[in-house]
């Protein structure tokens, strides 16, 4: 496996394909295309990502631990199987509540 692509045709976990960092943010690409990314993140306790927008919708599924998504002002906590969509050139950011990991599927528009 290269280091940060998933080799296709390997089974793999979410939860042990990516560890955390002390305080850093950590990814990795599951998908790179030019439709859209599917991408692995490990959040240590306290980082994010300031507040920013796409163009695309995009779905954060959270893997184990607990983040702090705030969409348009509003926040919202999720933990462990829990899944919001961040709708597109909405400002959203993250932060990590506790150490958590999630899966961003960002699929891209016309």
């Amino acid at each position: 496996m290269k280091t940060n692509e998933f080799e296709k045709g390997i089974k793999f976990s979410f939860k042990n394909s990516i560890n955390f960092n002390e305080s850093a943010v950590v990814s990795k690409h599951i998908l790179k295309k030019d439709t859209g990314n599917i991408s692995l993140f490990a959040f240590d306790k306290g980082e994010g990502l300031s507040e920013h927008s796409t163009p695309f919708d995009a779905l954060v599924y959270i893997v184990e631990g607990k983040a702090d998504i705030v969409i348009n002002g509003v926040s919202n906590i999720l933990e462990a199987n829990e899944a919001i969509v961040m709708p597109a050139n909405i400002p959203h950011s993250l932060k990590a509540v506790e150490q958590f990991k999630m899966v961003l599927t960002m699929i891209r528009g016309k």
